[in-house]
């Protein structure tokens, strides 16, 4: 594989790269790219962790890239999820949450042996006394403002940091880059101030820059009141991220989200009862897990992968789609109804996730999702 090929599947589908000279710069220089992306343990796997996330994985495995993902049990504990304890998300991370990343994988086609998993716990321990220098580094190279902007990683508002330890968890995130000789780091739109925080202090702490990439955030199914966004966010493009950020699927609203371990009957209710608004385009959930999962593999092996709408003679017959575009036009132009396209989006979803629900037929699995629901339930 040329540079030029490994940058492309690198890239392919992102919304963002900090930056693309560097990441050419990086493949230029031959160093063994190490990537990672972190997650913390604070409930189900959904689509947009275990599908949108592993389409990337997979894309980087074929690169040769080595692939790590961080099981933050520390950032679950410092925000507060599942039971507040350390205890418990590092349990969880280790019995529910790598099972289902793992599973995702196996739906993607990615390869789950070949993804180093990390436990946060075990990661600073083996680091010691160097990894909370850092911390400590990262913070006294940053600003308070800066890292109370940077809480929003945490899916909370400036106004909801309720105690000082959370403003430790942007320095940790950084720490964590910088320990594990990151040089590629990722997630999804709603991470990048973190990741613009490590790339300031980087050469500050003698560490090199990593090289940032962010994929697409799905859109969650219910459409969100936008009344709620932060009255503090100004600006255009902050304002325009807020509502992204409003809009994605989410662990702790379950109808927002489609988990990979969900039944055909749960998938299906969860997707007739979405958010589809008829002709309209511009946060519309169902035309956006179209785009960036059906889709996603525009000019590969699409044409087996077809969208096909079953729709009985008198409203015209089944329609077949061999790219979004096409789809969006005809949904745009009213001749594609909501209700047979979320029929549609519902079976491919309940093929895609099969391998997933075998998965978690095993009794431990199983054991660690059913502890995971009641650590969940609402």
């Amino acid at each position: 594989m040329t540079n030029d090929e490994k940058y492309n599947l690198i890239t392919r589908n992102l919304e963002e790269v900090l930056t693309e000279e560097g990441l050419k710069t990086l493949i230029e220089s031959g160093t063994p790219l190490r990537h990672y992306i972190g997650f913390e343990i604070s409930g189900k796997v959904h689509l947009g962790t275990g599908l949108a996330t592993m389409q990337k994985i997979k894309e980087l495995q074929e690169v040769g890239v080595q692939t790590t993902i961080l099981l933050a049990d520390w950032h679950t504990w410092l925000n507060k999820k599942l039971d507040g304890t350390l205890e418990t998300a590092r349990k969880m991370a280790r019995e529910y949450f790598e099972e289902g990343l793992k599973a995702g994988a196996l739906c993607i086609g990615a390869d789950p042996d070949k993804i180093e998993f990390i436990l946060g716990s075990e990661l600073y321990e083996k680091l010691g006394q160097d990894y909370w220098a850092t911390v400590i580094n990262v913070s006294k190279a940053t600003t308070l403002s800066r890292m109370m902007r940077s809480t929003t990683i945490m899916g909370r508002k400036e106004s909801e940091i309720s105690d000082a330890a959370m403003l430790i968890y942007p320095a940790m995130q950084s720490a964590d880059i910088f320990g594990m000789f990151i040089n590629i780091t990722h997630s999804g739109t709603d991470q990048r101030n973190v990741h613009i925080v490590a790339r300031d202090c980087a050469e500050k702490l003698g560490f090199p820059k990593p090289v940032a990439i962010h994929h697409h955030l799905l859109q969650g199914l219910i459409k969100p009141d936008l009344e709620d966004i932060d009255k503090e966010v100004t600006g255009e493009n902050d304002v325009k991220a807020a509502v992204k950020i409003a809009f994605k699927m989410s662990k702790s609203k379950p109808d927002s989200a489609v988990f990979i371990h969900d039944t055909p009957d749960e998938i299906l209710r969860k997707v007739s009862n979405a958010y589809c608004p008829e002709g309209e385009v511009e946060f519309n959930p169902i035309l956006d897990w179209v785009k960036w999962l059906i889709f996603y593999e525009q000019g590969g092996a699409l044409q087996s992968d077809a969208l096909r709408i079953q729709r009985e003679e008198k409203w015209g017959g089944d329609l077949v789609y061999s790219s979004y575009e096409e789809l969006e036009k005809d949904y745009v132009e009213k001749k594609l109804h909501p209700q047979d396209l979320k029929e549609a989006v519902a079976e491919w979803l309940i093929k895609k996730l099969e391998p997933a629900r075998k998965y978690f037929e095993d009794p431990k699995r199983k054991k660690a999702l059913e502890e995971i629901k009641n650590l969940t339930r609402r």
